[in-house]
């Protein structure tokens, strides 16, 4: 099914209907990106506004889905992520990059579950080396959630007010996501030659 197809759908169901789909859509994206969730949860908004939804169940409801696939893709990295590692399937990741991964996590990654709404296109990345790190359970889904409270009441505030520009929402999210997408670049490349210019260092 199409953007279109669950926006038209969206549009002529009864609003039960509505709160179940923005769950799921909301639970999806965690699990399989790229997914449109974002316009969707957009879209919410601007039904909140027409009076089909109340605007703070659709926040909820969104952010419990958001949450819940989160937690899902943790629980994979916690309990399958080593084992993947080393069937060599994923060929771009060796078993000491993981440790150092690991490492980087368990200093950092608090810090990464609550910006990891605000990371475009890497929330199901976040979420698996999250689990596979193995950092507090409790602590991760209370800060997942309110990551993706404060995203979504932004995302649905933004599809209440604009009421049938809801669309233009689109346009600010894909500016956000390339601005997002060439920061986390510069970051890789400054990360990748500061660990090349180390390494030369020791070998002088």
């Amino acid at each position: 099914m199409n953007l279109e197809a669950i926006i038209e759908f969206l549009s002529n169901v009864n609003f039960v209907y509505i709160y179940a789909a923005a769950f799921m859509i909301a639970y999806i994206e965690n699990i399989f990106p790229p997914f449109p969730s974002d316009i969707i949860v957009a879209f919410c908004g601007y039904l909140a506004a027409i009076g089909r939804i109340d605007i703070f169940a659709a926040v909820l409801i969104t952010s419990i889905g958001s949450t819940l696939g989160f937690m899902t893709m943790y629980q994979i990295g916690k309990i399958f992520g080593l084992k993947i590692v080393e069937t060599g399937r994923l060929k771009f990741i060796s078993l000491s990059s993981i440790r150092k991964i690991e490492a980087w996590f368990t200093k950092y990654g608090y810090w990464v579950v609550i910006g990891n709404r605000f990371l475009a296109g890497t929330r199901a990345v976040v979420s698996f080396f999250t689990g596979l790190s193995e950092i507090n359970f409790t602590r991760t889904t209370l800060l997942s959630f309110f990551s993706a409270l404060f995203w979504n009441t932004l995302i649905i505030a933004g599809g209440y007010f604009l009421g049938k520009n809801w669309r233009a929402i689109g346009g600010y999210l894909h500016k956000y996501t390339v601005a997002i997408s060439i920061v986390l670049i510069i970051v890789v490349l400054i990360i990748i030659m500061k660990n090349f210019l180390k390494k030369r260092t020791k070998n002088v």
